[in-house]
């Protein structure tokens, strides 16, 4: 019996989904040493419209992965006296800067790169235009914990990576995306970029496209480089002559919008191994890589949450126990701690990163000299992991999958 074509068609598209269904739609993974890449492999599409296969030279939306970076920026500046970690940011922002239930305590660059400075997303962190004001946010009581003092207690919070750009615009009177290019990807020659504005149109036309319950919603640039690339506006507009020092810095994704390829990440995770050096440049000395190592909090008698609060994927406890400045370390080896998925017991240090389906990791293992770059899309339910608090595709990636 043949069955009618609308059937026919319901079948067929019911058979791909169930196919497909839990299954990324890309996926790359980069292992390297201190000299180079020493391995890849790549699955899916970058751009499953067109077709388009993925590569490890295609730059996708990091997530969170850009905090660690943004670090590295921070730290340049520290050594250039242009900034310090442990000093007040309410003297370089202009305006002062406090947890309302905690008005006598400063609030230090230290404090924002390890989520101890008792911020939280609970007034947002990406909505501000460009022509806003992101220090209305804090007036937010959301904003902050007022249970405890910064400096006291772990709270993962997306919201202090603004102001820490909107630090370093201040300090440097230079824009964040393109200061970033300035201290960090120009010099390690990274076709990379904080938002599109300063990526060069070939970097955009090959753009990485992230995907949700089937459909584009981050970086579906059809092959050239998106005319604006930001938060536009509050009318709509993207001029950014308007820019101004300071004061809406979250438009060029400091807290996650760095779009960077796996080959060019994993130069980041060889500069951590060579100690602040690769490939002949020195960007860092050794001792403001090891201040990003820290660590500067580890979990202990519950100083801490050991989650981000709005990551519905990864939402067993345990999966952060030990942070520096905006670098997270693997197998703590603590109590409760499911913060290994590599599930070997080594202690490797880097970040995750998770945004529109996306999954990443950047890890390295200092005392081997080796480390890792991965990174799936289309991840809108992925399985729990099986050995640890990260999902069931990152322990896969960990390990080679």
């Amino acid at each position: 019996m043949r069955l009618p074509a609308c059937i026919t068609a319901v079948l067929l598209l019911l058979v791909a989904t169930s196919t497909h269904a839990g299954e990324p739609m890309a996926r790359v993974r980069v292992a390297f040493d201190r000299d180079g890449i020493t391995a890849t492999r790549t699955e899916g599409y970058a751009d499953p419209a067109s077709k388009r296969a993925i590569t490890v030279d295609d730059p996708v939306r990091i997530a969170s992965i850009s905090k660690l970076v943004l670090a590295i920026g921070v730290m340049r500046l520290v050594e250039d006296g242009k900034l310090d970690l442990d000093a007040d940011v309410s003297d370089t922002l202009g305006w002062t800067l406090r947890n309302p239930a905690f008005p006598n305590d400063k609030i230090t660059l230290r404090l924002l790169l390890s989520h101890t400075a008792s911020l939280t997303d609970g007034a947002g962190y990406w909505q501000v235009p460009l022509d806003g004001e992101f220090k209305e946010l804090l007036d937010d009581p959301k904003a902050w914990d007022a249970e405890h003092a910064p400096g006291t207690y772990w709270r993962y919070a997306n919201v202090g990576f603004p102001l820490i750009g909107a630090v370093m615009e201040r300090a440097t009177g230079e824009r964040m995306d393109l200061l970033m290019q300035r201290l960090v990807l120009k010099p390690l020659d990274l076709h990379a970029c904080y938002s599109w504005p300063s990526c060069d149109a070939a970097a955009a036309a090959r753009a990485v496209v992230l995907y949700r319950e089937g459909k584009p919603i981050v970086d579906d640039n059809q092959g050239k480089k998106p005319a604006c690339g930001i938060t536009k506006a509050s009318d709509g507009s993207c001029d950014l002559s308007t820019w101004r020092a300071g004061k809406a810095t979250n438009v060029f994704g400091p807290q996650g919008g760095l779009r960077i390829s796996a080959a060019d990440l994993s130069k980041i995770g060889r500069l951590l191994l060579g100690d602040g050096e690769v490939d002949g440049v020195r960007l860092l000395k050794p001792e403001s890589v090891r201040a990003m190592i820290g660590p500067e909090w580890t979990l202990k008698d519950g100083n801490g949450l050991t989650i981000e609060e709005d990551d519905p994927i990864r939402a067993t406890k345990g999966f952060t126990c030990r942070y520096g400045l905006a670098v997270h370390t693997l197998a703590s080896g603590l109590p409760d701690c499911g913060d290994d998925p590599f599930g070997d017991g080594v202690q490797r240090i880097g970040h995750s990163g998770n945004a529109y389906g996306l999954l990443a990791g950047l890890w390295v293992d200092r005392k081997a000299g080796t480390g890792v770059v991965y990174f799936s899309t289309g991840n809108d339910k992925p399985e729990p992991g099986k050995d640890s608090a990260f999902s069931r595709i990152e322990e896969q990636s960990a390990v080679g999958w």
